[in-house]
C-alpha cells in the first residue's frame, strides 16, 4: 500500500537517521568517471568527486514505445509494470507488447487479473525460452499475434486500445483494450561508466556474483546495471550490501 516514491524516501530517512553525518547525499547526475593515481575521478553535474572506491548502482531505465499516444496515454493506460499495475484491470482484457522472457512473465501475472491476454510481437519468433512460451500457449485465456507492428495508441481521457499493422500483409487493426502492457527491454544507465569498467555487449556490467566486483580494481556495481540474471528491488538491495562488505575489507586491507 506504500506507493513506491515514498518508499524510496522513506529509505533515505532511514539512512540519514541512521547514518548521521556519515554519509553525504548529493543529488547529482553522474557524467563520467575515470582512474586516477589515488583512486577515481567522479565528474558530476555539479562538480567532481574524488574516491579511492566506487559502486555503481545507477540502475536500469525501461526503453520506450516509441509510437504516437504512447507518452499520451503513459500511465494512462499504458504501462511498464505487470506486478505493479496489473491488479488495476482484473477481469479486463489487456496486451502486452514484446516477445522476450519478461514479456511472457508479464504476460504469466496478468493472467491471475486480466480476462484475456494477447500479446503482440514484431516477427514470428520468440527471443523468450521455448518452455515458457510453449506453457503459456496451452492457456485458454492467452492469445498470440505474430508479425504485428504497434502504430498508434488511441483513447480518450485514457487508452481505449491500440493499431498495429500487420507485417506481412499490411493491414491496420484495432485492438480494443484498456491495458497495455509494454515489455521490449531495458537499457542499463552505465554510458558514463564506459572508459572505466568493462561493459558487456548490452550495455551492462559484468560483475563477480560473490563480491559484485567489476572488471576494474576498486570499483564494484549491483542491482539492475549489472548483468545479474535477475532484476528486483530486493536483489539489487542484497547486490549492495555484498559490494559494501566487500569494500569495506578492501579499503581495511589497504
Amino acid at each position: 500500500h506504500i506507493a513506491g516514491a515514498q518508499l524510496a524516501k522513506d529509505l533515505e530517512t532511514h539512512l540519514k537517521t541512521y547514518a548521521g553525518d556519515v554519509v553525504d547525499i548529493k543529488n547529482d547526475y553522474v557524467t563520467h568517471i575515470s582512474k586516477t593515481d589515488t583512486g577515481f575521478s567522479i565528474t558530476t553535474s555539479s562538480g567532481t568527486y574524488e574516491s579511492k572506491t566506487v559502486l555503481i548502482a545507477t540502475g536500469s531505465h525501461r526503453r520506450k514505445l516509441d509510437i504516437p499516444g504512447a507518452d499520451t496515454y503513459d500511465h494512462r493506460g499504458v504501462t511498464y509494470c505487470a506486478s505493479c499495475d496489473g491488479p488495476f484491470f482484473t477481469g479486463q482484457d489487456v496486451a502486452v507488447i514484446g516477445g522476450g522472457n519478461a514479456a511472457f512473465e508479464s504476460v504469466a501475472q496478468l493472467l491471475a487479473y486480466a480476462k484475456s491476454v494477447t500479446l503482440l510481437n514484431r516477427s514470428d519468433t520468440f527471443r523468450a525460452d521455448e518452455l515458457t512460451v510453449a506453457k503459456l500457449r496451452q492457456h485458454p485465456n492467452f492469445t498470440i499475434v505474430t508479425n504485428a507492428v504497434p502504430v498508434e495508441i488511441i483513447g480518450e481521457k485514457l487508452a481505449t486500445g491500440i493499431i498495429y499493422e500487420d507485417k506481412l500483409t499490411k493491414e491496420k487493426i484495432t485492438l480494443n483494450t484498456p491495458g497495455i502492457f509494454v515489455e521490449i527491454g531495458a537499457i542499463p544507465t552505465t554510458e558514463f561508466a564506459k572508459d572505466v569498467v568493462a561493459l558487456n555487449p548490452q550495455g551492462y556490467v559484468p560483475v563477480d556474483p560473490r563480491t559484485q566486483q567489476t572488471s576494474t580494481e576498486g570499483i564494484w556495481a549491483a542491482g539492475d546495471c549489472t548483468d545479474g540474471l535477475y532484476h528486483q528491488n530486493n536483489i539489487a538491495s542484497g547486490d549492495a550490501v555484498k559490494a559494501l562488505e566487500d569494500i569495506y575489507l578492501y579499503l581495511k586491507a589497504k
